[in-house]
C-alpha cells in the first residue's frame, strides 16, 4: 500500500448537491469537464438519486452527456438504493459505483432511511450489479470518526464493518469519512494506520470535511500512515449540512495539493488547467 500510486478525486457532486439555487446543466458540465482537463484520477461528478431528496442532482443524467472525457480521469456516480444503481449502471461512461454506508445506525437511517442491517443487503445488491456492468464499488464509511448523536464510536467499530464489506462482499475501495469535521491528526493516523495493517488488500481512501486551517494537517496524517487516496473540493465547498461549525466543508482540494507538492509527492494534476478549473469555480458556487 505505502508504495501505491497516489490517487486524487474532485468531488463536484458533493459540493453541489446542498445548494438551495439550480445550477444551470450547461454551467455544471463545463465546470466538470474544466476538472477533467486538470488530470485527477476520479470525478464524484453526480448522483443517481431521488429528485425529491436531493433537487441539485435531478440533471445527473443530461450532465454526463455533455462531458468529454479526453484523458484517462474515471466518473464516480453516487447512489443511495438499488433503482439508483439500475440507472447508474447503463452508462458506459461511469466506472465506479459509490454507495454511503454509515458505521452509525441513526445517520443510515437519516442518510437512506434503512438500518445498518438492510444497507447492508443493498451493498450485496449493489456489487453484484457491479460485476454484472464491468463496474467497480466504492463504499464510504460515513460517520467514520464519531458521531454528534451519542452513539458509540470507537476504531474496532470501523474496522469490524470494513472486514465484513471485504470479506463478505469484496469491497476493495473503502473511504473512510469524516462526515461532520471532528477528527484530529492522531486519531487520523491512528485509524488508517489500524486499517491498512489489517486489510492490506483494500484500498482505503480519506474522504475528509474539515476547516481549513486543519486541512494540511489531517492530509499529513492519512499520507504518513499509507493512504493513498484522497477526496477533495475546490475551496472546499460542500460538505455535511450537520456539522455544527459552518466554516466546516469538503477538504479543500488546493490545500491538499499545496501539502503534496511542499512534499515533493507527484500528485499528477496539471497546474495550468487546475487555475483554470478554480476559477471556474467562482462561476459555479456563490462567494
Amino acid at each position: 500500500m505505502l508504495n501505491s500510486k497516489l490517487k486524487l478525486i474532485e468531488c463536484p457532486r458533493d459540493a453541489m448537491q446542498g445548494l438551495h439555487e439550480f445550477i444551470p446543466t450547461e454551467i455544471k458540465a463545463h465546470y466538470i469537464n474544466s476538472l477533467v482537463n486538470c488530470g485527477f484520477d476520479t470525478i464524484d461528478f453526480g448522483s443517481f438519486v431521488s429528485p425529491k431528496a436531493i433537487p441539485q442532482m435531478r440533471d445527473t443524467a443530461d450532465v454526463l452527456s455533455k462531458l468529454e472525457l479526453t484523458n484517462s480521469t474515471k466518473l464516480l456516480a453516487i447512489i443511495a438504493n438499488e433503482r439508483g444503481a439500475q440507472e447508474a449502471k447503463s452508462f458506459d461512461e461511469i466506472t465506479y459505483l459509490g454507495y454511503p454506508f454509515s458505521v452509525s445506525e441513526e445517520f443510515q437511517r437519516r442518510n437512506t432511511n434503512s438500518s445498518i442491517h438492510d444497507s447492508l443487503s443493498l451493498v450485496e445488491v449493489i456489487q453484484n450489479n457491479c460485476i454484472k456492468s464491468n463496474k467497480e464499488l466504492v463504499v464510504y464509511l460515513s460517520m467514520g470518526f464519531g458521531n454528534p448523536y451519542g452513539e458509540v464510536w470507537n476504531p474496532e467499530i470501523v474496522q469490524k464493518w470494513s472486514e465484513i464489506l471485504y470479506s463478505k462482499f469484496d469491497v476493495k475501495i473503502l473511504a473512510v469519512s469524516d462526515t461532520i469535521g471532528s477528527s484530529d491528526p492522531n486519531q487520523v493516523r491512528n485509524l488508517f494506520s489500524k486499517l491498512i495493517e489489517q486489510l492490506p488488500e483494500v484500498e482505503f481512501g480519506a474522504h475528509l470535511h474539515t476547516r481549513p486551517e486543519n486541512g494540511k494537517e489531517l492530509v499529513s496524517a492519512a499520507y504518513e500512515a499509507g493512504c493513498r487516496r484522497f477526496d477533495g473540493a475546490i475551496k472546499g465547498f460542500g460538505g455535511c449540512p450537520m456539522a455544527k461549525d459552518d466554516l466546516t466543508g469538503n477538504m479543500p482540494t488546493e490545500i491538499m495539493l499545496d501539502w503534496f507538492n511542499e512534499n515533493s509527492i507527484n500528485t499528477g494534476i496539471d497546474e495550468i488547467q487546475f487555475k483554470k478549473a478554480y476559477l471556474e469555480a467562482n462561476t459555479v458556487f456563490p462567494t
